[in-house]
């Protein structure tokens, strides 16, 4: 009887809690999930910068963090609850201890662009006021952009700042009665825009603005077999030194933290909190980030590729 109920309770475990009827839309939502993941700011961001446009991938990474962060915030201070599952099938279970109001893939979608492609995540509700305070975060701050864009640029203190600022604001994240991802990952949408900050402003230092030359609208090259060859080459190498650094940071900060806490590294637990957590993800996501603008850069001229 033991090994009947035995598999009995495997069988139920590893059964589909749901059955997929259209494989075009379960890959199109699933894929539309991962654009709201690391797996997104580690591949998008970065090749808007190499082989799109740096001056418009500095515009983008700010608003992205700014409208991110109070989306995340938002979701933890309103406290409101995702959608039951059922009738709602849930596609990611990473998140499923984050609020669900406002939805933070329509707002980075309306800020990015891609509304279009993530409108089927969440609770219409969620989506629609995700879309509007993302509309309204765009259309209040765009007057401002070229301004705030030169003083990051110029300004003595930005590398100060940059990173002072958003440590200081991950650090005093809305705390809650239970572990969310939701802290973690505002840690590290902040920690790439603090070393991608950094990197823009060192480059401007070092004479190299990437500043648009000609009359707008600028005219686009034609696509060729060779630019989309180097493309994917500069996508290649850049996404291979960036794994290298991520793992390499990564792993040398939980060690020291977890040295310093005296816990252990394999303790999901420990990671968890707060005084791990934060640092951790800040400093390796804020290395990524300046890896992206600054020496990932000038190792693809090296190579022939930029």
């Amino acid at each position: 009887m033991s090994i009947y109920l035995l598999a009995y309770f495997v069988l139920q475990r590893d059964s589909p809690k749901y059955i997929v009827k259209n494989q075009f839309l379960y890959y199109l939502f699933r894929f539309a999930a991962a654009l709201g993941q690391e797996v997104f700011y580690i591949t998008f961001l970065p090749n808007t910068f190499w082989n799109f446009d740096p001056y418009v991938s500095r515009r983008l990474v700010s608003m992205w963090a700014i409208v991110m962060y109070i989306g995340q915030t938002s979701k933890d201070l309103l406290k409101w609850p995702r959608p039951s599952s059922p009738p709602v099938m849930k596609l990611e279970t990473r998140v499923e201890a984050e609020y669900g109001m406002p939805s933070t893939h329509a707002m980075a979608a309306t800020a990015i662009s891609f509304t279009f492609l993530l409108c089927t995540m969440d609770r219409y509700k969620d989506v629609i006021c995700g879309i509007l305070i993302a509309a309204l975060l765009v259309m209040l701050t765009y007057p401002f952009w070229d301004s705030l864009d030169q003083l990051l640029l110029t300004s003595s203190t930005t590398p100060l700042l940059a990173v002072v600022v958003p440590f200081f604001l991950c650090l005093n994240y809305p705390k809650l009665d239970h572990y969310s991802p939701s802290r973690g990952d505002t840690t590290i949408i902040l920690g790439v825009a603090t070393g991608s900050t950094v990197g823009f402003w060192t480059n401007y230092q070092l004479g190299e603005t990437y500043e648009p030359t000609g009359e707008f609208p600028l005219s686009l090259p034609p696509l060729t077999c060779g630019i989309v060859l180097t493309a994917a080459a500069r996508v290649l190498v850049g996404l291979l030194c960036l794994l290298v650094v991520r793992q390499v940071v990564k792993g040398l900060m939980l060690k020291v933290l977890c040295t310093w806490f005296d816990v252990s590294v394999k303790d999901k637990d420990a990671r968890q909190r707060l005084e791990i957590e934060v640092p951790y993800k800040f400093v390796t996501y804020s290395s990524i980030g300046f890896s992206t603008t600054v020496p990932v850069p000038h190792l693809l001229m090296l190579l022939g590729l930029m």
